[in-house]
């Protein structure tokens, strides 16, 4: 365990021993979910010395732990991005001390442009699979032989087993759940038409402004990894109108029961 990490875990201790086994990663707009947890402590990542702190439009900012009928999360209301300033082992920091305070399981949700034409504002769609190729990678420097190996298999990023159980309760829910791939660009800027015929050209279908990073540091752990996107606009030279934060944040509140439901009754059946 890295000092940085380390120290975040001793801090966190001082207040709680509460273990997790799931964290979740709560995208923009997508803070609702955190109110279906019974909470057992609510941390402000400002309350964490040498935490990174969330400066984007719809996330608080602060870890909830509690339980999901039953099942002990640790539930990052609000992430921290790259394009924030941070560098990128500040952006995956949240990750590693998830991590090392007990959880297996990294949950991932965000809020993406969609590329193809059959995707709408609104739609939840699973993520198979990722492309990292426009963002730093968060393993790049000294590897921590502790946490993992220096060079980790990312030939099934996205666990098969968890992927299997966010269709199965989708289907029971009556949920909508369609797949594909994810990009994650540095941002903030959203991307010029030019860059989503690129990007559509490499088959990519979602396109953000996070997650690959986090995604990437939790396999080098071993944790086990799942994700699920909102569709919140389509994406430029798609999209008839400007794109704009505001239309980020209102496609996560209208879909934000839907979501919730998925999360809430697939962490179920992943305990």
């Amino acid at each position: 365990m890295n000092e940085n990490v380390m120290k975040c875990v001793n801090a966190i201790r001082q207040i709680t021993e509460f273990k997790p086994k799931i964290a979740l990663i709560l995208g923009s707009g997508l803070g609702n979910v955190s109110s279906k947890i019974k909470v057992e402590q609510e941390i402000s990542y400002h309350d964490i010395p040498g935490f990174p702190v969330s400066t984007a439009p719809g996330h608080k900012g602060s870890f909830i732990m509690g339980y999901i009928e039953g099942t002990p999360v640790i539930c990052m209301n609000g992430r921290v991005h790259f394009y924030e300033g941070y560098s990128t082992e500040e952006v995956v920091l949240p990750v590693r001390v998830m991590h090392a305070l007990g959880a297996e399981i990294l949950f991932l949700t965000n809020a993406a442009g969609g590329t193809r034409s059959d995707y709408k504002p609104g739609d939840l769609v699973m993520i198979t699979d990722h492309i990292s190729l426009f963002v730093r990678n968060p393993l790049t420097g000294p590897n921590d032989n502790d946490e993992g190996v220096r060079f980790p298999d990312m030939s099934s990023v996205y666990d098969k087993d968890l992927q299997k159980i966010l269709i199965d309760t989708a289907s029971e829910c009556g949920i909508e759940l369609k797949t594909g791939v994810y990009v994650q660009l540095t941002g903030p800027s959203f991307e010029t038409p030019a860059e989503i015929r690129m990007l559509k050209a490499l088959g990519c279908d979602l396109v953000g402004m996070s997650t690959v990073m986090e995604c990437i540091a939790a396999r080098h752990m071993g944790m086990k990894v799942c994700g699920i996107s909102l569709v919140s606009n389509l994406a430029a030279g798609i999209s008839p109108r400007p794109l704009s934060s505001a239309e980020v944040e209102e496609a996560g509140k209208a879909a934000g029961s839907a979501m919730s439901k998925l999360i809430i009754d697939s962490v179920k059946k992943m305990s």
